[in-house]
């Protein structure tokens, strides 16, 4: 049986249709729709630790992350973008290396620049490997650089900063001489991935993981993409975060969503293209298909732009996840059942029946996803900076590590998040922030505690709520 295993960056769990759609518009993804009448689809999937490299730490082993044990790095040729942004510990081994013992010929296709810095190794076990560069800052080209007037086109002056700028300006020098549809970079993961398909077809057993970075910002779409969502003659918004979104334009954000939502088509129909190539290949009959993705992203959804881990959104931390059997298995079935990120890799080592000696944080969740039967998991305890999560089927929990700050949100009631109601339930704080404990191993290092009393988190886990003692 082959297995391919696509995450998407940022996809944002309501923007797939099949999940239903934002609060703003319908985004159009008839591909990933299709591919989910045909799969099992998971209502309640959440990371295990974030974002972009723990998350993929997380998935890569089957390995919880959280609390970032080993992870306070601080690497040559890389930012200190989060607790746990680094490379898989060397005594960790990867899915990709316990399906090559099995069997498996195994294959890695990427445009997610950061796992391929310095110092990182999220290639490890993988018979080929394929970096698509270009992404974020990667240094892809030294020039010509933006003038001032290009970077006011792409990022309105309100909006400058330095690192946005520098952001910007590398982004934008990588895409040049790319003008058609084909040259961006979800066409180009997905085509590489079909390469690698045909190539490979006379292999027993294939393992290919699929890593598309879009929809991630910045939001760099084919136009008529954008078009397709903001017809406006307007200016160009294509900054992903972070910022409160009170005060911008209303126009702006509509821009920005428009972008994002382009590039959610985009990925859409190139996923849909990799998945005419099994079938016209003959793959479809007998290979699994995960599509899943690291975490969402805010689109001015209680007025902010970017990501964070605290305060957490659901339009952050839930995910898309669908599971396509080449028989037919639980197809068009969905589940309730609370999963993690680390559950994907246990449940492809099952399938592949190569579920390794020692104990992993996954969990195979396939067989109760499908016929049902017992609660699979009754919480989920997701990490992300020095910043906590815990979700069960009542309660949804945030705090930082240090017990300070926390939020908590009742999800019996019809709008949950509108406001915190953490005051009136104190033995429910004491009880889920020792959930959250024991899930750490019964506490948290020393540095990340330290990092939560300083209120200094890394982008993305960005101070944004006042802390009470």
């Amino acid at each position: 049986m082959n297995i391919v295993l696509v995450i998407f960056d940022s996809l944002r769990r309501d923007c797939v249709g099949a999940y239903g759609s934002p609060p703003w518009w319908r985004v159009a993804t008839p591909q990933m729709d299709r591919f989910a009448a045909e799969s099992t689809r998971m209502d309640r999937a959440y990371p295990e630790s974030l974002p972009t490299l723990p998350a993929r730490r997380a998935i890569y082993t089957g390995q919880g992350v959280y609390p970032f044990s080993e992870g306070d790095f601080n690497l040559k040729g890389d930012f200190r973008g989060a607790p746990g942004w680094g490379p898989i510990p060397e005594d960790q081994p990867t899915m990709a290396e316990i399906l090559g013992e099995r069997g498996y010929r195994t294959g890695l296709v990427s445009d997610v620049y950061h796992m391929f810095k310095p110092s990182k190794n999220f290639w490890r076990g993988f018979h080929q490997w394929i970096f698509l560069r270009g992404k974020e800052k990667d240094p892809a080209r030294s020039g010509p650089r933006l003038s001032e007037g290009e970077i006011d086109h792409w990022l309105p002056q309100k909006l400058q900063d330095p690192g946005s700028v520098s952001l910007i300006d590398q982004c934008i020098t990588n895409m040049r001489g790319r003008p058609y549809e084909e040259d961006h970079f979800a066409p180009r993961v997905f085509k590489e991935a079909c390469t690698w398909l045909e190539q490979n077809q006379d292999a027993p057993e294939l393992f290919l993981t699929v890593e598309c970075f879009d929809p991630h910002g910045p939001l760099i779409v084919p136009p008529h993409y954008r078009r397709m969502y903001d017809p406006s003659p307007g200016r160009e918004q294509i900054k992903a975060g972070y910022l409160r979104t009170s005060g911008m334009d209303p126009a702006l954000i509509s821009r920005t969503r428009a972008n994002y939502c382009g590039l959610v088509t985009l990925c859409d129909r190139w996923f849909g293209h990799m998945m005419e190539t099994l079938r016209v290949l003959g793959m479809l009959d007998d290979t699994i298909i995960f599509l899943t993705a690291d975490h969402g992203h805010s689109l001015g959804d209680a007025g902010w732009l970017g990501k964070r881990g605290y305060p957490s959104r659901p339009e952050v931390f839930r995910i898309p996840l669908l599971v396509r059997h080449p028989e037919g298995q639980g197809a068009g079935r969905s589940s309730d059942l609370l999963v993690q990120h680390t559950d994907i890799t246990a449940t492809i080592l099952e399938m592949a029946d190569a579920l390794p000696a020692f104990p992993i944080h996954g969990r195979p969740f396939w067989s109760a996803a499908v016929e049902g039967g017992d609660t699979f998991r009754d919480h989920v305890t997701v990490g992300w900076g020095s910043a906590l999560t815990v979700i069960d089927d009542r309660w949804w929990f945030n705090c930082k590590v240090n017990g300070k700050g926390p939020l908590l949100y009742d999800l019996d009631l019809p709008f949950p998040f509108e406001g915190s109601v953490a005051d009136g339930n104190p033995g429910v704080l004491e009880e889920l922030f020792s959930v959250a404990t024991r899930d750490a191993g019964g506490g948290f290092p020393d540095w990340l505690v330290r990092l939560a009393d300083e209120q200094k988190d890394a982008p993305g886990c960005s101070d944004l709520v006042a802390r009470p003692p």
